[in-house]
């Protein structure tokens, strides 16, 4: 047994007088007694007093670290959800800042989403713990400050790609001269710029047109087409809750393209999970989506796959799920309920021989859920084709940016 002062005794006496009289009027009688009763060995008085937890000082639990990463979270990706899981692997506690509307509009370019569907997508993920809205976009000593001292952040995270004001200044030189700042591993393969430029690529191949037309925007349209994502099963284990449901579980099961993850799905999954215990996701693949869609995803399946499991709401998914729900599959996966939300954006009417819900509907194990909001994958990019020339102009500035990035990189340790 430790203690950390060789005084315990005293400090017992001065403490507790009555308890250490009461502890040695006893250990007395036992020792005048032992002679009767034939030599019954006494305990050791510092045995009874480690045992009776008096003198024995709580040593004080481990200080919990807190970190702090923020940024704009404009069309959330896998991208952003992985960055916060490395953010929260630094420390105890992730606290995350969304960079208010106003900032980003001075800083880069309009957001497409409001500050309510990022702070909701932001919330949604698994590893946030705290969420500060109107976050600044440069770290003011002020605001550093406020980190600091209201918030109790220990460290200020950001990515191994530079983050620049206007001025060309870094946003972060202030976190990083107080050496308050840690540093992690950018996420390959998208960001928000690469996913405005599919939209605008798709739009392009919709209209169909000339190939006189702007060479920026055509070379965009080109880039925007080929995905650099490059998925590795580490990756998807990273995303993984890694349990399997409980032997009398309620599983409940949607299934969906859920393309351009935003706030609509976070509210529908949120509500679904309420409904039992796990909640399983089923993830169509590209084909199935073009085919009930009228056109690709412009997010692929692997990708969506990520946004779905960084979910906090979400369990485990189906990566490819089938279009039909079978028997076979309500067995195999032991499911409860079915649902699916009442906004959707495949053609089918879901009725008569063609409907995919056929089978639980034929077993009462299945509900329509009222969706909390009306936003939609196409919604979201008629936000951005509605604003076209300010989102060109801004993913060209965007783009050569990340071009000189990629020519400058140095690998980076981390995962």
């Amino acid at each position: 047994m430790e203690y950390e002062t060789n005084n315990w005794i005293w400090d017992g006496v001065y403490n507790h007088p009555h308890v250490f009289g009461g502890l040695m009027l006893t250990a007395a009688l036992l020792g005048l007694s032992t002679s009767y009763f034939g030599g019954i060995s006494v305990p050791q008085l510092p045995y009874l007093w480690s045992d009776s937890g008096i003198f024995h000082k709580k040593k004080s639990e481990k200080k919990r670290i807190r970190v702090y990463m923020d940024g704009c979270f404009d069309l959330m990706h896998y991208g952003h959800a992985n960055a916060l899981r490395q953010a929260k692997a630094l420390g105890d506690e992730l606290v995350v800042g969304v960079v208010s509307d106003e900032e980003i509009i001075a800083n880069k370019g309009p957001p497409v989403l409001s500050m309510e569907e990022r702070l909701a997508l932001v919330s949604g993920l698994k590893w946030v713990d705290e969420v500060i809205a109107s976050a600044p976009y440069e770290i003011t000593e002020q605001f550093m400050n406020r980190l600091f001292n209201e918030h109790k952040i220990d460290y200020i995270i950001h990515g191994d790609d530079p983050c620049l004001l206007p001025d060309g200044t870094d946003a972060y030189a202030l976190a990083k001269k107080a050496g308050r700042y840690k540093q992690i591993k950018r996420t390959e393969g998208v960001s928000s710029t690469d996913i405005v430029g599919r939209i605008l690529s798709s739009l392009k191949e919709t209209n169909n047109t000339s190939s006189h037309g702007d060479p920026c925007e055509e070379s965009q349209s080109k880039s925007a087409q080929l995905s650099q994502f490059l998925p590795t099963s580490r990756r998807i284990v990273q995303f993984s809750n890694g349990k399997a449901p409980g032997p009398n579980a309620r599983i409940v099961y949607i299934d969906g393209a859920f393309d351009l993850f935003h706030a609509g799905h976070v509210e529908i999954l949120k509500n679904a999970r309420q409904l039992g215990d796990f909640l399983l996701v089923g993830i169509h693949n590209d084909h199935t989506v073009s085919e009930h869609r009228g056109r690709h995803p412009i997010m692929h399946l692997h990708e969506r796959s990520l946004g779905v499991l960084g979910c906090r709401y979400v369990d485990e998914v189906i990566i490819g799920a089938p279009w039909e729900i079978t028997m076979d599959m309500i067995t195999t996966f032991n499911i409860s309920l079915v649902v699916r939300g009442t906004v959707s954006e495949y053609n089918s009417s879901f009725t008569g021989e063609n409907d995919p819900y056929s089978v639980p509907k034929s077993m009462g194990i299945f509900q329509v859920l009222q969706s909390p909001k009306d936003i939609t994958t196409t919604s979201v990019s008629q936000r951005i084709i509605a604003n076209h020339d300010a989102y060109l102009k801004r993913n060209a500035r965007k783009t050569a940016s990340e071009k000189k990035y990629y020519e400058q990189k140095k690998y980076v340790s981390g995962d």
